[in-house]
């Protein structure tokens, strides 16, 4: 197919090489031009506007920071929905509040195209493989429209109803474990004075009953860290976590749930940021905690 992709971040770039591995044409477009230039290399054109982008291809994909951005990309002049893009499929797969995708598709369908959204679950190694968790909210048509593409990114693609579903998903699955790395940080922080070494420590908390599979994964990078070493790439970095936990109390609060779990962890992760944590990976959360004030 001749796809389009706008927001080339960490995410974005991975799911970009994933298309061009599978034998798509791919049209790409970023803010920072510079992003576009490592998939231009291998592969893909590079469009001077995201109205170009979306003149270009069959069905569009956007991954993007915020609602702002959102609304920069495909409003105005210049943005996707600025020329005739009647037919075509729009999907965004980006983490923000309900409300965002709901007015957005609203927008992409009164031009005469399909939207739908699919905010993800998964990493950038994952992205690369297609092995990433797609929440999809659409109409049913337009839903079974996206499938063969987000079937090629995604391991398991979950349907959960109209537009705006997804994203509330999207927000309750990421909930879970932003809370549990500062619970690995307290529980860390309780037991910093019994000598454990690090891949002690990792390799007993990584086979209790309160485990995820984050922190499993992880474990080698947290190793590294408490060990003072380079904990390698960062996949998902602790500013990152802060804007999702915030849209997260936004979320709750428009639906007049109280989160104070999620409250109480993003003030913690404010304060790692303050104190130059905030573009190191998720998983650094811990080690932070476990440091704090020792």
């Amino acid at each position: 197919m001749q796809i389009g992709l706008a927001g080339l971040g960490k995410m974005g770039a991975a799911i970009g090489t994933r298309l061009l591995n599978v034998g798509h044409a791919l049209t790409v477009w970023n803010r920072s031009a510079a992003k576009a230039k490592p998939l231009a290399e291998v592969g893909a054109t590079v469009a001077a506007s995201p109205t170009e982008l979306a003149q270009r291809a069959e069905l569009v994909i956007t991954i993007l920071t915020d609602a702002a951005a959102i609304d920069a990309v495909y409003g105005g002049p210049s943005g996707l929905l600025g020329g005739d893009i009647k037919g075509k499929l729009f999907i965004d797969m980006s983490t923000v509040q309900p409300a965002t995708p709901i007015a957005l598709a609203e927008k992409v369908r009164s031009r005469g195209a399909a939207f739908v959204e699919c905010p993800v679950g998964g990493t950038i190694g994952p992205a690369r493989e297609g092995k990433l968790l797609g929440l999809m909210g659409a109409e049913p048509a337009d839903a079974e429209r996206a499938k063969p593409i987000l079937q090629q990114l995604c391991r398991r693609i979950e349907y959960c109803g109209p537009v705006g579903a997804a994203a509330t998903m999207k927000l309750a699955i990421n909930l879970p474990l932003m809370v549990s790395w500062q619970a690995f940080g307290e529980a860390f922080a309780l037991c910093r004075d019994l000598g454990f070494k690090p891949q002690q420590l990792l390799d007993l908390f990584t086979d209790i009953s309160g485990t995820s599979n984050a922190l499993k994964a992880r474990a080698p990078m947290i190793v590294a860290m408490l060990e003072g070493r380079h904990e390698g790439p960062t996949t998902f970095d602790i500013d990152s976590a802060r804007k999702d936990l915030q849209t997260m109390l936004a979320a709750g609060k428009a639906r007049g749930v109280e989160l104070p779990l999620v409250e109480r962890t993003l003030d913690c992760f404010d304060e790692a940021s303050r104190n130059g944590w905030g573009l190191r990976d998720g998983s650094a959360v811990p080690v932070y905690w476990s440091k704090r004030g020792g």
